[in-house]
């Protein structure tokens, strides 16, 4: 309160507000928990985990086919019935990327020019169609997207000026997840303006408490959903309502579910799924195991024993988010972040830019909720075809607009040759050893099908190319 007088009469108004909406007991509860981990920081976890036992695990590609497609088909129907929403992890700015605005507003560099959000709803439209062409029916698929204060204004306006990207404005459902305080080192408040507090998002595991505060739960009840897809918004090929995982998570009645991947080496940096001894299932981070745990192989072939790596793909019951925000929002622990935070100087009431990490961020992960799951299991899905992350700037080459774009382009000249098609390069080069220039519209193909008419063709590709219909390839 040093510069309360500093203040209009509108301005403490306000601030008065702000400091109303603040839960100081539970600020000084988190703040004590913080600075307890930050002495704590550097145990290990190596003595309290083990590989996740093969009983809850599923792999596609060891799979019968015959299994995948009884998956897909149950996930169809579950789709078909109305009983399944999309919801949408979206708080990030694009701050990484050089861009003010949204993330989910990106656009890589695709020829059609398309966003994230842009390929997101049309692979909802799509896989709607699929599941509805199947079973005769007419169902949609609800979209919940949850963004933070810095995003949310700008989502809607870009969702309403793209007309909803083919979507009925009525299935689409933005809420905004809540704020916490930041924290000195020494779990003091600090200030962002003489008449404002310094917050952040809490996190995407902040979700859970969302969820409850905005009717969203009562959406669901409302509008019959039984089964929630989860996933975040950054990964250009997410399988947004992906019937398989869906299907693969019914079919053995799981209440929550996680899509992995498998770790490329030991010392990638991504949280691994583990089975934690007092705790259940857990995603352990990197930094919480030594490297002698991260490099341990199986005898069996080689493989890393822990290597089911987390992609933020999650399948929850409706039953299982009730319970979770009913007897255990307090039990989801804060994970802290270190970060450079702009402040008030208590003493010159000038803003300070500082130049290292002066405070702590505290944040929820959604996962955080896999140690209440009665019935957990995990599905193991292909890199190529489901992850390729947006987090680095252009001059990147990981994870970034360019690796992005090749993942997906070269995705689908797959999917094209697995139609059928011969690729052949204008220049003459060989396909190989040319960048991937094959795009096509998730309105034309989900995930490969419907190219059949294909039928080995020669395809002489243009660079680049959109396909948006098989039209525009002469069939």
């Amino acid at each position: 309160m040093e510069f309360w007088d500093d203040l209009t009469e509108e301005e403490q108004s306000v601030f008065a507000r702000e400091l109303e909406g603040v839960d100081l007991k539970r600020v000084n509860q988190l703040s004590s928990t913080a600075i307890n981990n930050l002495h704590n920081a550097q145990l290990k976890k190596d003595d309290r985990i083990e590989p996740l036992p093969d009983d809850v695990v599923g792999r596609i590609a060891t799979s019968s086919p015959e299994q995948v497609q009884q998956w897909n088909d149950l996930g169809l129907q579950k789709i078909s019935e109305g009983t399944v929403a999309v919801l949408l992890l979206a708080g990030g700015q694009g701050t990484r990327l050089g861009v003010s605005y949204p993330k989910g507003m990106y656009d890589v560099g695709l020829p059609s020019g398309k966003t994230l959000y842009h390929l997101q709803a049309e692979r909802i439209l799509k896989i709607q169609q699929l599941a509805n062409e199947k079973y005769g029916t007419t169902a949609v698929i609800k979209w919940y997207i949850m963004t933070s204060e810095a995003t949310l204004k700008d989502t809607k306006v870009y969702f309403k000026k793209h007309n909803y990207f083919g979507l009925k404005s009525s299935d689409v459902t933005f809420f905004e997840q809540h704020l916490l305080p930041c924290l000195t080192f020494e779990g003091k408040l600090m200030l962002s303006s003489k008449g404002s507090l310094a917050q952040s998002p809490d996190g995407n595991g902040g979700l859970y408490r969302a969820l409850k505060t905005r009717g969203v739960l009562k959406s669901f009840e409302v509008h019959g959903i039984e089964h929630v897809y989860v996933y975040c918004v950054d990964n250009i090929l997410v399988k947004v309502a992906d019937p398989v995982f869906i299907g693969f998570c019914i079919h053995n009645n799981l209440d929550c579910g996680n899509k992995v991947i498998k770790k490329m080496s030991p010392h990638e940096a991504v949280g691994v799924v583990c089975k934690c001894e007092g705790t259940g299932y857990e995603v352990v981070e990197y930094s919480e195991i030594t490297a002698h745990t991260a490099e341990k192989r199986n005898p069996l072939d080689g493989s890393l024993l822990f290597d089911a790596s987390n992609i933020c793909i999650h399948y929850f019951t409706v039953d299982f988010l009730n319970k979770i925000c009913t007897d255990h929002l307090t039990d989801l622990p804060h994970h802290i972040a270190k970060k450079k935070i702009p402040h008030v100087s208590p003493s010159s009431g000038g803003l300070v830019i500082p130049t290292s990490p002066n405070g702590m961020k505290l944040e929820k992960f959604v996962f955080d909720v896999f140690p209440f799951a009665s019935n957990f299991g995990v599905l193991e899905g292909d890199r190529s075809v489901e992850f390729s992350p947006l987090k680095n700037g252009p001059d990147n080459p990981k994870s970034s607009p360019v690796s992005c774009r090749n993942d997906l382009l070269r995705l689908h000249e797959k999917f094209l040759v697995d139609a059928g098609a011969e690729l052949v390069v204008e220049n003459g080069c060989s396909v190989d050893d040319s960048p991937p220039q094959v795009e096509i519209s998730p309105l034309l193909s989900y995930a490969g099908e419907g190219l059949e008419k294909i039928n080995k063709c020669k395809v002489n590709v243009r660079t680049p190319v959109n396909l948006e219909t098989l039209s525009s390839l002469s069939l």
